[in-house]
């Protein structure tokens, strides 16, 4: 009864942690979207007026909610510093801390079960999850270097050299961690390397820009362009973090033998996708880089597709042995009430204790079993390949 609640209380635990990580994320996400659009869509003021002489380098006008807004933006800053001024910080802060602790309650807390896959390489729980933890900490020291390197400079060049970074990562990582494992920690690299980007550069340029102004001196520049530069590289960053918080429900993506290459497309096409609306935010429509994107998304689709088998014909005998296939090998996590450690109800609510059960989820139980082999979990039950061809069997054959 005591693991029971202690499992049960990890699942509230997941749940709670999962809706605060939504939200904060939602307010960081949203905020860093509206200040790049902003960026892209102020216009300079007119020669001579009033806000030129002010030194504002940018302004825009706009009705949201009923109400007419009219931000400006400064080339360096204004000549006082406003009593009252708003610090977006705390969004990201919160994103990450709640997105760390629940990494830590999904994947830490059961790593035999979400972290190893023993058809992989044989690991324990502790070398799983400093494998998991040092992949955040490299990630963000190899960013940073080569942010601060001459190759920061240069743009095009820079994007071209952290995307095979990242690239590079996934696949070492998938020759330790299950797919699933390694799409979450590209995940938390990347979100680590965009938080710390607030909390190690543009927050600390923008302090010392205040306190310049504080003595009264003119702010060095510098700093706003650095933390620039780090905020455009977190917003070509959202799109691929985003596919990863919701590919854990898609098995089809980190199930595959190349789940580190499929991951690869499909943030090229999330970065091709965020550039275009980029360049529209400043009037350029580049229909390109979307098309770019579609085409990626198409081949990884069509490249990852199941390969259709020949029907086959089985006898009713069949149906037992399926069931006694998926007694030993589902039914420890897939039940009422599960017996597998770290699992307090059935994973996705799919539930096949009983034949009806098992019938009525036959269409997931052929995806995940045999065609994607993503079920069971890591493989915890050890299930083989000739039991996988009895389910396969048994489904081909109408399911009976």
């Amino acid at each position: 009864m005591e693991a029971l609640f202690s499992t049960y209380s990890l699942e509230w635990l997941n749940l709670l942690l999962r809706w605060l990580h939504v939200i904060t994320g939602i307010a960081w996400i949203g905020a860093s979207f509206y200040f790049v659009w902003l960026d892209h869509a102020i216009k300079p003021p007119k020669p001579g007026s009033d806000l030129e002489k002010k030194g504002v380098a940018g302004e825009l006008w706009a009705v949201h909610g009923g109400g007419f807004y009219h931000p400006q933006k400064y080339l360096i800053a204004p000549k006082e510093l406003p009593e009252k001024l708003h610090w977006f910080k705390w969004e990201a802060y919160s994103t990450w801390l709640s997105g760390f602790a629940l990494l830590w309650v999904v994947y830490y807390c059961n790593a035999s079960a979400m972290m190893i896959d023993q058809s992989v390489v044989q690991l324990s729980s502790l070398q799983a999850i400093g494998i998991g933890l040092a992949t955040l900490v490299v990630g963000w020291t190899v960013y940073d270097l080569l942010c601060r390197s001459p190759l920061g400079q240069h743009d095009l060049a820079f994007g071209g050299v952290i995307y095979l970074f990242i690239v590079a990562t996934a696949y070492v990582l998938s020759s330790y961690l299950s797919g699933r494992a390694t799409y979450i920690h590209i995940g938390a690299m990347i979100g680590t390397i965009m938080v710390a980007n607030v909390l190690m550069v543009i927050i600390p340029g923008q302090r010392k820009m205040v306190d310049a102004m504080l003595r009264g001196e003119q702010p060095d520049a510098i700093h706003g362009k650095r933390a620039k530069q780090r905020s455009v590289h977190n917003n070509y960053f959202t799109l691929p973090v985003l596919f990863i918080m919701i590919s854990n429900h898609y098995a089809m993506t980190y199930a595959h033998a190349y789940h580190w290459l499929v991951l690869a497309g499909i943030m090229a096409a999330g970065v091709m996708i965020r550039h275009f609306f980029n360049l529209k935010h400043k009037g350029r429509i580049v229909w390109a880089y979307p098309a770019i994107g579609i085409v990626l998304l198409l081949a990884v689709a069509i490249t990852i597709a199941p390969q259709p088998r020949l029907k086959q014909h089985t006898d009713a005998s069949t149906f037992s042995l399926v069931q006694n296939v998926i007694a030993q090998r589902c039914v420890s996590c897939h039940s009422a009430q599960p017996t597998q450690e770290g699992f307090a109800a059935a994973p996705g609510g799919v539930m096949l204790h009983a034949p009806a059960l098992l019938r009525q989820h036959a269409d997931k139980v052929y995806q995940q079993a045999v065609q994607l082999k993503a079920m069971p979990i890591g493989n915890l039950t050890h299930i083989t390949d000739e039991e996988r061809a009895i389910i396969g069997a048994w489904y081909e054959s109408g399911a009976r």
